[in-house]
């Protein structure tokens, strides 16, 4: 008969050594309190990030086989041991922060008898501070030789195998913390987000935006087709929504006489997953007053440039197996335009439309024209947009919340753009006409189910737009795509740090 699985699904002996591991960590942990340290760490000023000393490091460099030296600067450095070695009265430890690896020498002499019983307690993943001088080895490796070491943290759980590391990718996501630590280039791409970040706010504060926050919490969800998720406020009694979006109550600050607003914010839609869907998201969504959506053509690639620049991103990315080239300016093509491009029949004819939708299994039975043309799109074109391209001017009925183009008002004035296949931004000409706007949302309303996300009409934002809202254009940017697209990500939960998971045993 086998022997019982161990509750983290190895066999009896693997739970054993674990045990044993664990147990021989913890053995340290008491020798390190008994020499009088805190075994979970003090205060540790004035620690320089490694890259800084490396960089400082390099002009002292000497080539591999001359004698050691530890005449560089004296450094200060912080960080968590990855790689360990003993050597006789001497320790190597590789240290690293999130700026970089450096090589260590703990030398029994140099750092004296308790700082040297302290090192035996030393362990894979422990965080320690070390003062020293910066210098050469022998094999030519930059090495900081410490002549003190502080004891900063306790590491009681064994890493990954150094050679196989993590390689379950929904281990990685549901242990990001290992990930980080252990992962090729995971830190790398997660700082890069930071800076992408930073990026999109400077492009638009540069431009005279102001970043404002809308509440997360609404009674009804608007400003995209998507189910919310629901929840309820004890103390009021109220059903709210978490946001879908973050258009409506900036539109109000429009009004208000807030001319350039943005958002940096999350959003919640009750939808799947994917590679490109995540319930939780990061949107970018910005209004300029008197604007329209060529405006938010030249914002846009303004934000992708200078986003990529932050990133540290090449020219011509490789994404999702295609070769993309982010220079400017962008390809602009017209939807109907490329529509009969790909699919070769004319868009304006509905029947010719209806036989290309049903020849690719599009259901058509009693469904509008322009709905009909939504799904050909974006089962033929979408696919064949690499190079970010602009697809402007949509059909107006699939565009409740847009303006109509000048005497043509089954054209709505609307952009998204495109990259390598999926879309990464959208912007409309805002539709600043509170009838038409209430029309509109009726129409959209009809014969929705009460969860749905546009089923409640938003009375309030009517009546905001009935005191005058300026013409204006409006501009919608998902982070993490654009997080994907710098990073050479293939999938959004490569670039949330926690994404939204199973629990473990479903």
């Amino acid at each position: 008969m086998p022997p019982p699985s161990s509750p983290s699904g190895h066999d009896s002996d693997s739970g054993g050594v674990a045990a044993a591991l664990e147990k021989a960590r913890r053995d340290k942990l008491a020798r390190i309190a008994a020499l009088g340290h805190d075994p979970w760490g003090r205060r540790f000023d004035g620690a320089t990030p490694i890259a800084t000393v490396r960089a400082a490091g390099e002009p002292l460099r000497r080539p591999p086989g001359e004698p050691p030296a530890d005449d560089g600067p004296a450094v200060r450095v912080a960080g968590r041991i990855m790689l360990q070695r003993s050597a006789g009265s001497l320790v190597f430890l590789d240290l690293a922060d999130r700026s970089g690896r450096i090589q260590v020498m703990i030398g029994k002499k140099q750092v004296g008898p308790e700082a040297w019983q302290l090192a035996d307690c030393l362990d894979l993943g422990d965080l320690v501070g070390i003062d020293g001088r910066l210098g050469w080895s022998k094999t030519g490796e930059m090495t900081i030789f410490a002549s003190a070491l502080a004891f900063l943290g306790k590491s009681l759980e064994t890493p990954p195998d150094k050679y196989h590391g993590l390689v379950d990718p929904e281990q990685k996501q549901r242990q990001r913390y290992l990930d980080l630590i252990h992962g090729e280039g995971v830190r790398e791409r997660f700082m890069a987000r930071s800076r992408i970040v930073a990026a999109v706010r400077q492009t638009l504060t540069e431009r005279g935006y102001l970043e404002v926050e809308g509440p997360t919490l609404q009674e009804s969800a608007g400003g995209a087709a998507a189910r919310p998720f629901s929840t309820h406020h004890n103390a009021l009694d109220m059903a709210l929504v978490l946001r879908i979006a973050l258009e409506l109550h900036l539109k109000r600050l429009l009004v208000g006489g807030l001319e350039r607003v943005f958002e940096l914010g999350r959003v919640y839609r009750n939808e799947g997953v994917s590679p490109r869907h995540n319930p939780e998201f990061t949107m970018l969504e910005a209004y300029e007053a008197y604007g329209d959506y060529t405006t938010m053509m030249d914002l846009t690639e303004a934000i992708v440039a200078a986003a990529a620049v932050a990133a540290g991103t090449p020219p011509v990315v490789r994404w999702m197996g295609r070769d993309v080239d982010l220079a400017r300016p962008f390809r602009r093509v017209r939807y109907d335009d490329l529509l009969a491009e790909v699919v070769g029949c004319d868009p304006a004819d509905p029947g010719a439309l209806a036989a290309a939708a049903a020849a690719r299994g599009i259901d058509t039975t009693g469904r509008h024209p322009d709905v009909i043309k939504s799904d050909l799109f974006e089962a033929t074109c979408e696919q064949s947009l690499v190079a970010p391209t602009f697809v402007i001017d949509y059909p107006a009925a699939i565009c409740p919340l847009t303006k109509r183009k000048a005497g043509r008002p089954e054209i709505a004035e609307r952009f998204e753009l495109y990259v390598a296949g999926m879309e990464l931004a959208n912007a409309y000409t805002e539709l600043n006409d509170p009838d038409l706007q209430e029309e509109l949302f009726r129409t959209q309303l009809a014969g929705l189910p009460a969860e749905e996300s546009m089923a409640r009409m938003d009375h309030d934002f009517l009546r905001a737009l009935r005191h005058g809202m300026p013409p204006a254009g409006g501009l919608g940017i998902g982070i993490d795509r654009l997080v994907m697209l710098l990073t050479e990500s293939s999938s959004i939960r490569d670039v949330i740090l926690f994404p939204l998971l199973r629990p473990v045993g479903d």
